[in-house]
């Protein structure tokens, strides 16, 4: 979709950045904190073992950081008819509910529970156009736990492709407590196009109609986004296999 292309290109949002969009800010004040501390308590007398450890406690957590908003490249899937993880992670959950967000339609649902290790980027799985987009305050549960995907905080992206309306949840959990998306309703995405990120520790979900998808995950798999093989099957979507 070239105009959501074209926005992300205009704020800096393009998919072969290495740092997720806004995650510089983090990378660079506990950095900045920890040298101006370190010159700071130098200035007023402090010793130097507390000097250091303000100086690498401050470079540590900078570290961390940059690592967990890192953006890796990933080499899209051939198949067209591919439905791609939307996140990194450890599948937790597949189950076939009815979902009231998606006019009662029986769909199935994949949840994805995303460690501090993992990469927090959210992609589209499918390309298609933003309908809806919505923040549901709610509890904080830990989002390994199943209860996380009812009761949680999150935000609801709804994105209509040629055939149907997909939904993706960004869930937090208990720390931090941030869901970001770069969207706006009308606006077209393509398929593994970056649409959001979650911060630390999180969980998406991603519900698909039942009778346009075929599973290939279980329950225990790990899942990278935009990676994937479809199944040889006539079917109207995969989602991506166990890597």
């Amino acid at each position: 979709m070239k105009d959501a292309v074209g926005r992300r290109r205009f704020l800096g949002m393009k998919n072969e950045s290495y740092i997720a969009p806004g995650g510089w800010i983090w990378i660079l004040v506990p950095a900045i904190v920890g040298m101006g501390g370190y010159y700071a308590a130098g200035v007023f007398g402090a010793d130097s073992a507390l000097r250091s450890w303000i100086l690498w406690g401050g470079l540590g957590i900078a570290g961390f950081m940059l690592f967990f908003h890192r953006n890796p490249r990933r080499v899209p899937p051939p198949a067209s008819d591919a439905v791609v993880a939307g996140a990194d992670g450890w599948v937790r959950r597949i189950d076939y509910p009815r979902a009231a967000e998606l006019g009662g339609r029986e769909v199935v649902r994949i949840s994805i529970f995303l460690s501090p290790f993992d990469v927090h980027v959210n992609r589209a799985p499918l390309a298609g156009r933003v309908s809806r987009l919505e923040y549901v305050p709610g509890k904080h549960f830990f989002t390994i736990q199943n209860a996380a995907s009812e009761f949680n905080e999150h935000s609801r992206i709804w994105i209509a492709t040629d055939g149907f309306e997909y939904l993706v949840k960004q869930i937090v959990g208990p720390f931090v407590r941030r869901v970001v998306y770069w969207l706006k309703q009308g606006e077209g995405v393509d398929k593994g196009e970056m649409i959001g990120m979650m911060r630390f520790g999180s969980r998406l979900d991603i519900l698909l109609p039942r009778d346009a998808v075929e599973v290939s995950v279980k329950v225990g798999d790990r899942v990278r986004f935009m990676e994937c093989r479809p199944l040889a099957k006539s079917v109207s979507f995969v989602i991506i296999e166990k890597r």
